[in-house]
């Protein structure tokens, strides 16, 4: 039955206002967010078609929304930042003010922030001084092999937040994990410089889909004891 053709009290807005949020289904969230369809096509078909393609998918592309019939970039662009912010929501509440004390744990924490990333990004995780998050940073994404970092703004944002320890991520698009020179280089000038700023960097861990890098692990860098 198409939506239009539902008694009024059965609809998806009306059911919200009357139940609660929680009460409606996947397809009847995405009516709401889509408000209505297109000629041909009602927004009840719209949205099954959507929820067909968010099966197995993490978050889909601009690009694979655009794709389907009747769905504009309009719609799909409120989509992706819908779809977005509930993932952030969700990695918020269960994260939040979590202790990271193993690379470990560092890996799990931040491997969300870098699937499907065909980019070179660096992000940095900040931490009190129970290791506990206080928040994470994407400072730089760069070309498909190549990141440009500035220590400046690594402390900058440690200072912003009041951190007390600094542990950094980045990935290699080609799931090689071997640091670099430049890795190296990079994370011996950002460990002295934490030394001077009485901000240590705890860790560089270098992110693979399966797997990490921790130079800390390899000896490359000293974590401080709790």
């Amino acid at each position: 039955m198409k939506l239009k053709e539902l008694p009024k009290e059965e609809r998806p807005r009306e059911r919200l206002k009357k139940f609660g949020v929680e009460s409606l289904s996947n397809l009847e969230l995405l009516e709401i967010l889509l408000q209505n369809g297109t000629k041909g096509k009602d927004v009840k078909t719209l949205g099954e078609e959507v929820l067909v393609l968010l099966e197995g998918k993490e978050i889909p592309s601009l690009k694979e929304l655009t794709s389907i019939k009747g769905l504009g970039e309009a719609k799909s662009l409120l989509l992706l930042s819908s779809f977005e912010l509930g993932k952030r929501l969700l990695f918020m509440r269960h994260q939040e003010r979590m202790q990271i004390t193993t690379p470990q744990s560092a890996y799990q924490y931040m491997k969300p922030f870098f699937i499907k990333k065909k980019q070179e990004c660096f992000y940095c995780l900040y931490l009190d001084a129970q290791k506990r998050v206080i928040g994470e940073k994407l400072l730089f994404q760069g070309t498909i092999n190549r990141s440009v970092v500035h220590p400046r703004e690594v402390f900058k944002e440690a200072y912003r937040m009041g951190a007390s320890g600094i542990i950094c991520f980045h990935n290699h698009p080609s799931d090689v994990l071997n640091p670099s020179k430049q890795d190296i280089s990079f994370t011996e000038k950002l460990v002295a410089i934490g030394q001077i700023q009485e901000i240590p960097i705890l860790d560089h861990l270098i992110m693979g889909e399966h797997d990490y890098y921790s130079f800390m692990e390899h000896e490359k860098i000293n974590m401080p004891s709790a």
